[in-house]
């Protein structure tokens, strides 16, 4: 080791990032030490790395962090993440931001601060490529001042801010490509019942936990759209047909547009949502390059609609992995087996019920009949802890039946999870 390049032990120290494992291995000898502060890149004091953090009063973590970041000269990513400290002073916050700003290029910081320090004011504005700020207010958002040209990832969790600095946000990040919002507090004025974002460099947003009337989002380079827990009366998304990966999960919409030109989806994950199949399926019909197609505990809007597998293997001739849950209302099945045309390139198949039926097995049948050259599928189902003398015989009935199914395809990995 005593060979090592100076920058080299710095490269190994911020390998280990962990702050408590970088002062301790820094204490080694006197290059170890000159790495540490001279070529120390990474430093995360993080409360599931070092379980003693939690220990610490606030004003000693205070003290142990401006110390440790007063050590280095050139950090380049920085993660303060203590989930257990209530809040931090606004005054050693300022310090540690103001004497990284230089050379910070990843800032990843969740702790509240009494009073609020607005952190784009004081981070790196030149170098800084990705902000992942939690539990913090974001006021005043001044574009023609806080430019970010390097900004590319920006996560929000748990943040308070009005929909007016966050579309301003995104007006001061030309490079911006990945945007994430996590239960945020979107503050409204009187006069806006809409939240209009728009980024032409935007490729991938995922929101979650999010209420709001209305949410236009205008992203011509987007490829990546994810919804989760959220509740809107409207989702437009206008772009340019670059979206690939659609995924929607427990989203209440009333009115969900994510424009005509879906030439390019390749995944759609749609799960826990109620739809209207037939709209739903206008807006994904084009995507003739769709590989991946997952409808699961999906609720459909008229209780005779059903979602034909004839449509899906002409419309979707790609597709390689399909999942459907199975859900049999009145002897109505939502999944019909109409029609011949096969899902020759389909090879992994997972299924899944929330209360089995005999009918079940023979829908996995079906499936695998128009599967001809599937290699794998998984079984998915829910078992209740108490279980009736029924619930226990059509069990054993469904695994018999799937045993004798499956000696027809030896070639097929089968996998059962319950739950």
């Amino acid at each position: 080791m005593e060979y090592l390049p100076v920058e080299v032990v710095g490269n190994i120290l911020s390998r280990l990032c962990a702050a408590r494992d970088v002062v301790i291995a820094s204490a080694t000898c006197r290059k170890w030490r000159e790495a540490s502060k001279n070529h120390l890149h990474s430093l995360s004091f993080n409360s599931t790395d070092w379980p003693v953090y939690r220990d610490l009063t606030t004003s000693r973590l205070e003290i142990l962090i401006t110390q440790t970041i007063f050590q280095t000269t050139g950090l380049q990513y920085l993660a303060i993440v203590m989930d257990d400290v209530d809040e931090f002073s606004a005054a050693p916050v300022i310090a540690w931001l103001m004497y990284t700003r230089e050379t910070l290029r990843h800032l990843l910081y969740n702790v509240r601060t009494a009073p609020n320090v607005n952190i784009l004011e004081k981070c790196g504005r030149q170098k800084l490529e990705t902000l992942a700020l939690a539990h913090n207010s974001i006021t005043g958002v001044e574009p023609s001042y806080q430019k970010f040209p390097c900004l590319k990832s920006v996560t929000l969790s748990y943040v308070s801010i009005s929909a007016l600095d966050l579309s301003l946000l995104l007006s001061a990040c030309p490079k911006i490509e990945a945007l994430a919002l996590v239960n945020p507090e979107i503050q409204m004025s009187d006069a806006q019942a809409t939240m209009e974002l728009s980024s032409p460099s935007l490729k991938s947003i995922y929101v979650e936990a999010i209420s709001l009337d209305k949410f236009i989002l205008e992203a011509d380079s987007l490829k990546s759209l994810q919804l989760k827990d959220c509740t809107l009366e409207l989702f437009e998304l206008i772009g340019k047909g670059t979206l690939k990966h659609l995924k929607i999960d427990d989203v209440s919409v009333i009115h969900l547009d994510i424009g005509e030109s879906t030439e390019n989806l390749e995944i759609v994950d749609v799960s826990n949502f109620t739809i209207m199949w037939p709209k739903f399926y206008h807006m994904i019909s084009r995507s003739s390059r769709l590989r991946r197609l997952r409808l699961w505990s999906v609720v459909f809007d008229d209780e005779d609609e059903i979602v034909d597998l004839e449509t899906i293997a002409v419309c979707f001739p790609q597709l390689s992995h399909l999942s459907l849950s199975y859900d049999l209302r009145e002897g109505f099945l939502p999944y019909g087996l109409q029609g011949s045309s096969p899902l020759e390139n389909v090879v992994v198949l997972e299924l899944g019920w929330t209360v089995i039926s005999d009918t079940f097995s023979h829908w996995v049948a079906g499936l695998l009949e128009r599967c001809s050259n599937i290699k794998k599928l998984v079984i998915h189902g829910v078992v209740s802890e108490a279980k009736t003398h029924e619930e226990c015989y059509m069990l054993a009935n469904f695994t018999t039946s799937i045993v004798k199914l499956m000696r027809k395809y030896m070639h097929v990995d089968v996998q059962f999870v319950y739950e």
